[in-house]
């Protein structure tokens, strides 16, 4: 036996320790060989020698349940031969000849590439990487929380690593972006349904493939019994959820009223088994993935939100404007949600804050137990409208997470605050209706109430109006005597394209009153996050800027860093306002015509922007 052999043999003993040769099949270890069509395809040309023919690494690893996911191994016996110093020596180094089959296999796949050197599991030496599909380098692969992967882990370990690798995180929103464009315009063309009922549609399905008989047998219906039995799915899924009983029937009619449209059940010369056919096909096919392997994931936010493109943000169409995703994120880091934190939402829309603190939760917790009861215990909603609420909860139910704890009603029924109050919430974040008219509730009514739900020092979110923060009113006098406001961030103007609202981020912290805390107020300046407009995709992050601006952000926030121009300290008032603008100081040193061009073309947009027609009902 050469000692290369010795290495590959005991890689495979570490594998079978780890797990990954289950009885049921839903992990398959290779070696030197694939039977998957598509792998052997792309690797009939990948030899080692540089010549024709196909070259395998020392183990191929695949699951049915994630199907754009290949784990490759490359094993050599001396550490000296781990990596070479340009990476180019592909038959002599593990790292070089791992990367080479992956250069192949990310044609199609999503690769995580490890590379093992030594004799022995003591003196293993692991290096592992990551190639997105479709890209040109690969990069280092960590865990969730950062820790370089130096040995073998469990297989889901390397699926929630690959989950939260940023590179796979951005081709995964992409594609899921491209599909939700193609989808839409199919439920345009052949649906005929309402632009209330098309994320429905999307959802309701999702939770219907749940059901592993439906996702099997789907095909084999007429499509007028592939309607009913779609709608008679997604209830028995309802009432398997642990959501009290009297909301399952609030939740199951709003499908109930998508099942019926009459379109679904037609059959036509391009789509012979019906448009619902056609339609759970794609979803299975490009949507299933996402929900069954990528938990941290909003998919039905993101659809949601793709969807209200196509309205121009008509608020007679959806009625709802959501948080952008990399909003509901910074939220989370903000308030540095870890896992032992409760978090409320109680405007929650479909889910996005919720979503985006369990990712940040799910990212620390080191356990299954953990991770389990940060699903059950620690994600807390309200939603009052009845179309919203079935998409938030079944948001929830997809991920197995807070399905006791979403509420439908007004988040201020008192037997639904004293409920959530109980629950001694330790963060709450919200982005309110916004008000259209005199008669309608104040936006910081709704953050007051936020902030009564939370145990006392608890931090409390909320993205509002600029006006919120500039009008003199009684709102904010009531906030004040009851709750000190730690921060107030500036926000950009457009944040919220095509709709037309200046927003500001609002920090309090909950049941301490403003002047016995007696200290000042942190102010940032945050009118530029790197998103450009575009024509068909609205506001993007067009050159990868956000990452950077959004570490700045939060590392000024949380040390209170003051810079000219861009952040303050101030002692505030109910009387004063509550913005950056009001009380930085102009850094002359860095000014520039385009600077002032900028300026103005800001203010001329914040003033059209505020007139009353422009403002739109908001929701997360």
């Amino acid at each position: 036996m050469s000692n290369e052999t010795l290495t590959e043999d005991l890689t495979r003993s570490l594998l079978v320790d780890l797990g990954y040769f289950p009885e049921d099949s839903s992990i398959v270890v290779e070696r030197q060989q694939s039977k998957v069509a598509a792998i052997k395809r792309l690797l009939k040309a990948a030899s080692k020698t540089g010549g024709p023919g196909a070259g395998y690494p020392d183990f191929i690893i695949t699951s049915p349940a994630n199907p754009d996911l290949v784990i490759a191994i490359e094993c050599k016996a001396s550490r000296l031969k781990h990596e070479s110093a340009d990476r180019d020596r592909i038959a002599d180094f593990a790292v070089d000849g791992v990367l080479h089959y992956a250069s192949f296999l990310s044609l199609e796949y999503n690769v995580v590439a490890i590379a093992i050197s030594g004799e022995t599991p003591a003196e293993f030496r692991i290096s592992t990487f990551v190639r997105v599909k479709g890209s040109k380098e690969p990069s280092e692969l960590r865990s969730p929380r950062g820790v370089e992967l130096d040995h073998l882990t469990p297989f889901e370990d390397y699926v929630r690593a690959a989950e939260y690798s940023p590179e796979v995180e951005k081709l995964r929103e992409a594609e899921l972006m491209a599909f939700s464009r193609e989808l839409h315009d199919f439920m345009y063309q052949y649906a005929e349904l309402t632009e209330e009922q098309k994320p429905l549609l999307v959802s309701g399905t999702l939770l219907a493939l749940q059901d592993k008989a439906f996702g099997n047998s789907f095909g084999d219906f007429s499509p007028n019994q592939l309607r009913r039995r779609w709608a008679e799915v997604i209830k028995e899924q309802i009432e398997e959820a642990e959501i009290p009983f009297a909301k399952k029937q609030d939740m199951i009619q709003p499908f109930s009223g998508v099942a019926t449209a009459p379109a679904l059940a037609e059959s036509t010369p391009a789509f012979p088994k019906g448009v619902l056919h056609e339609l759970v096909r794609r979803v299975k096919e490009k949507v299933w993935p996402f929900i069954t392997t990528y938990s941290a994931f909003d998919v039905v936010g993101r659809f949601y939100g793709e969807f209200l493109k196509y309205t121009g943000g008509d608020k007679k169409a959806l009625g709802i404007v959501l948080t952008p995703r990399h909003i509901t994120e910074l939220f989370a880091l903000l308030a540095n949600v870890g896992p032992n934190d409760k978090v409320v939402d109680p405007c929650a829309g479909t889910a996005g804050f919720l979503v985006a603190a369990m990712d940040r939760e799910l990212r620390a917790a080191s356990t299954e137990a953990e991770r389990a009861r940060i699903k059950q215990n620690n994600l807390i909603g309200v939603e009052n409208q009845p179309h919203m609420y079935a998409l938030a909860a079944s948001n929830m139910i997809l991920r197995g997470d807070g399905k006791a704890n979403l509420y439908q009603g007004s988040c201020f029924t008192p037997a639904i605050v004293a409920d959530i109050q109980a629950r001694n919430p330790d963060v709450g974040m919200i982005n309110p209706p916004y008000a259209k008219k005199d008669s309608d509730l104040h936006e910081l009514v709704f953050v007051d109430n936020m902030l009564s739900m939370l145990k006392p020092g608890g931090m409390g979110l909320a993205i509002v109006p600029m006006s919120c923060a500039t009008s003199p009113s009684k709102h904010k006098e009531a906030l004040l005597k009851k709750h000190t406001l730690e921060a107030v961030m500036s926000m950009p103007i457009e944040l919220f394209y095509p709709v037309g609202v200046v927003t500001c981020i609002m920090v309090f912290s909950a049941k301490k009153p403003h002047a016995e805390s007696d200290k000042k107020t942190w102010f940032g300046y945050w009118r530029e996050d790197g998103f450009e407009k575009t024509k068909t995709l609205g506001r993007v992050d067009l050159h990868g800027r956000w990452a950077s601006i959004r570490d700045e952000w939060v590392d000024s926030f949380r040390n209170r860093t003051v810079l000219a121009g861009r952040s303050i300290m101030a002692k505030v008032t109910a009387a004063d306002e509550w913005v950056a603008e009001a009380y930085m100081e102009t850094d002359y040193s860095n000014l520039t015509q385009s600077n002032f061009e900028q300026v103005v073309r800001d203010y001329a947009l914040f003033r059209l922007t505020q007139s009353p027609e422009n403002n739109a009902e908001n929701n997360t």
